[in-house]
């Protein structure tokens, strides 16, 4: 299973909890199981959020692997130029 930190405001929409274990093998695999076992965080996953694997911001990257020790960390979304 990984560990998934939850950073920020976020933390409100997975009753509080910072780090959340989940068994995934990707970022779609991710998005999809939060909203399942976290109702109240489906919108803001709708939204959109920023998602980091292994130190590396992942955007629109799929089935960027996600391994039992990979450090992912989900954020507000980062937006900017």
């Amino acid at each position: 299973m990984a560990k998934i930190q939850i950073f920020g405001s976020l933390r409100d929409l997975f009753s509080g909890h910072d780090v959340v274990e989940l068994d995934v093998s990707n970022l779609r695999q991710l998005l999809i199981k939060l909203p399942q076992l976290y109702p109240e965080c489906a919108p803001e996953i709708a939204e959109g959020v920023s998602v980091s694997i292994d130190g590396k911001i992942i955007n629109d990257a799929w089935f960027t692997p996600i391994r039992p020790d990979s450090e992912v960390v989900v954020l507000p979304r980062i937006v900017g130029g």
